[in-house]
């Protein structure tokens, strides 16, 4: 599989762009500022329907416009689809697939898959959980499209549950005062006590999303674990080896949270042993998921955020038997954050196709060394984009066609 066109309508920097594109290697060479990552950037927003670069779409649309169109055509042996996406910032999205309009604009995905690597991903080993969590998230979509509506309908529950205990923590905080009491009754008096009885509703459907999603991770991360300990050894061998893990809210050992979303504590989290899946473990995860939200129903309503599930759980990098965070050197993180992406990528490939490779600026980041191992391990893919400065940025192992992109045009000259 490989990108055949990229066709850009008021998206970022360009008002409008045609780029006809091969497969092997293709650099977009050029100074900072003068909009080759929007190029690529644009390919991973038809892949994941998000940016790596920003949490929202308004930074998408060029400035002035309304909206950005970013029309991708695809090569798949001898089949070709055309996707169309119009990001719309405020208002749904939609998209169209081979002329015709699909009712939503998730059903477009899993159509093009790409595996980015950026300066960003340092995040992946030195950040919060939130980028460890979205990068299982996104690779689960790509590997299976129908975990789009998993996430969907889990944040979803989670935004309602949330306004809800939101009700509830200031009833409760109001009736205390009012009565200078501590137990619930004036609570319930003040007219929310239906509140615990709907958020009873919410405990279900949260649980049940949350079990399929969980599930959907505990399931990659054995399929990642191997890949990842080859890909890090590959580009440091002479580090202690990589490892994965899941810490969940699952464990009794505190009410969890990662300390980024307001109201969160940092707690003692157990991770989860992902040997123990079995065929009936949904399940199992649904009903461990109710019982922990029963557990801390009290300081749910203290607090008035939810303290149990996916949206707080961590997936834990370790060299050896230290954690990677707080331990690695600058190095040893970036290699890692590559062997996540690598492993992504064989992951991907092993399902059937070659994922299309983005490289973002990444070799000026790296030493010599871990340089010439990762174009060694890309350069056999179908198709790599990559993103440099200056032309000596792009290893002699990654030789191909050549754009220049300069003041707001791409040009292109090999």
């Amino acid at each position: 599989m490989h990108v055949a066109h990229l066709s850009l309508t008021d998206f970022r920097s360009y008002p409008s762009v045609e780029l006809g594109l091969e497969p092997g290697v293709t650099a977009f060479v050029g100074p900072n500022g003068q909009g080759k990552t929007n190029l690529v950037e644009a390919l991973g927003y038809v892949a994941t329907h998000s940016s790596h670069r920003v949490a929202g779409d308004a930074p998408l649309v060029r400035q002035g416009a309304s909206r950005a169109i970013v029309r991708c055509a695809i090569q798949r042996q001898d089949r070709r689809a055309l996707i169309e996406l119009e990001i719309n910032p405020g208002r749904a999205n939609r998209a169209r697939l081979n002329r015709s309009a699909m009712s939503r604009a998730r059903d477009t995905l899993g159509l093009l898959r790409t595996v980015l690597f950026a300066p960003e991903d340092l995040a992946l080993s030195k950040g919060d959980p939130s980028e460890r969590r979205r990068f299982l998230d996104d690779l689960l979509v790509a590997r299976t499209p129908r975990f789009a509506g998993v996430r969907a309908d889990y944040d979803r529950v989670l935004k309602q549950r949330g306004a809800l205990l939101r009700t509830a923590a200031q009833a409760r905080r109001g009736s205390r005062s009012a009565r200078r009491q501590e137990s619930d009754t004036g609570f319930t008096a003040a007219g929310a006590g239906d509140v615990l009885s709907t958020l009873e509703v919410w405990d279900a459907h949260l649980a049940r999303h949350g079990a399929e999603l969980l599930r959907g991770r505990l399931e990659l991360i054995e399929a990642l674990r191997p890949l990842v300990a080859g890909s890090y050894a590959a580009l440091a061998p002479s580090s202690a080896p990589a490892t994965l893990a899941y810490r969940s809210t699952l464990s009794t050992g505190g009410d969890g949270g990662d300390g980024e979303q307001e109201g969160e504590v940092p707690g003692e989290r157990g991770s989860f042993d992902t040997q123990t899946l079995s065929t009936d473990l949904g399940k199992t995860l649904e009903e461990r998921l109710r019982e922990r939200l029963l557990e801390v129903r009290q300081s749910e309503l203290d607090r008035g955020v939810t303290l149990v599930g996916p949206h707080r759980d961590d997936l834990v990098l370790g060299l050896g038997d230290l954690p990677a965070r707080g331990y690695a050197s600058h190095g040893e993180s970036w290699s890692f954050a590559l062997a996540l992406r690598l492993a992504a990528y064989d992951l991907l490939r092993a399902d059937g196709s070659d994922p299309v490779l983005i490289l973002d600026d990444v070799f000026a980041e790296l030493d010599s060394q871990r340089r010439r191992r990762l174009a060694e391990m890309v350069a056999p893919a179908e198709q790599v984009l990559i993103t440099a400065a200056v032309p000596d940025d792009v290893p002699g192992e990654l030789a191909g066609g050549r754009f220049d992109v300069a003041e707001g045009g791409v040009a292109r000259v090999r």
